[in-house]
């Protein structure tokens, strides 16, 4: 069975909203570093320890937000803030911008894939994510269908 989605166009906003919180989730250790380097606080009484690790972790924080914000005026991510049409089957996911315009995308690419209340994200890599909310699927089978080949394919 091949599900063929509506046409459906992301926003940057979700996009870097979705990016940021794909970082956090992937890099939660950054934060236990800065709370290591705020523990010098206990051996030597000053406040420099707290600020510089504060200081550190929101420039870390800066990093990525200009860097989601950076792609979605970037040429090369282009396509990903068009209007696609995703068919997707157990063999790959294609993504479409016309009927004869698109490009496959294999599952053994997807990273990572999660399951909100009213969405998919795939995870390709750490700026490349694919955005499936539920108002693009036909029907509720569609969705679970969809469901289906992610926990097959162990991605969920």
């Amino acid at each position: 069975m091949i599900v063929k989605t509506k046409k459906y166009k992301l926003t940057s906003d979700t996009y870097i909203q979705l990016g940021l919180k794909n970082i956090i989730r992937e890099q939660w250790w950054v934060f236990l570093i800065a709370l290591a380097i705020m523990s010098g606080t206990f051996f030597v009484k000053t406040i420099w320890f707290v600020l510089g690790a504060n200081v550190g972790l929101l420039l870390y924080f800066l990093f990525w937000v200009i860097q989601f914000y950076g792609v979605t005026y970037s040429e090369q991510h282009k396509l990903l803030f068009e209007r696609l049409r995703y068919e997707i089957s157990s063999q790959q996911i294609m993504m479409q911008l016309t009927s004869k315009q698109g490009m496959p995308i294999a599952w053994k690419q997807v990273k990572r894939a999660k399951q909100g209340k009213d969405y998919f994200l795939l995870v390709i890599s750490k700026a490349h994510l694919i955005y499936l909310p539920y108002k693009i699927f036909n029907s509720n089978h569609e969705i679970r269908f969809v469901e289906t080949i992610l926990k097959r394919k162990a991605l969920i």
